[in-house]
């Protein structure tokens, strides 16, 4: 079952395991007791900043505003040839 399958099934966001060498790991313990942040928290942070450098929308709100522009530009190249 894919992501978006299990979301609309009201199942909520499932947890994802991933591996961290031990050096960055603990880079990251610093950086959220600086902050006062949990590994959630800085987590978001980085899956946000990613997004953003690959030009990709952050929320929901957002993906469906480039769709629609999206959608409206290719009607409005259709018309003009």
């Amino acid at each position: 079952m894919n992501l978006s399958a299990i979301v609309h099934q009201g199942q909520g966001m499932p947890g994802k395991r991933v591996q961290i060498d031990e050096e960055t790991w603990q880079a990251l313990v610093l950086l959220a007791r600086d902050r006062k942040l949990d590994f959630q928290k800085l987590a978001e942070e980085a899956f946000k900043e990613l997004l953003k450098k690959y030009d990709r929308p952050t929320t929901l709100k957002a993906a469906l505003r480039r769709s629609a522009e999206q959608d409206q530009s290719r009607q409005t190249k259709k018309r003009n040839r």
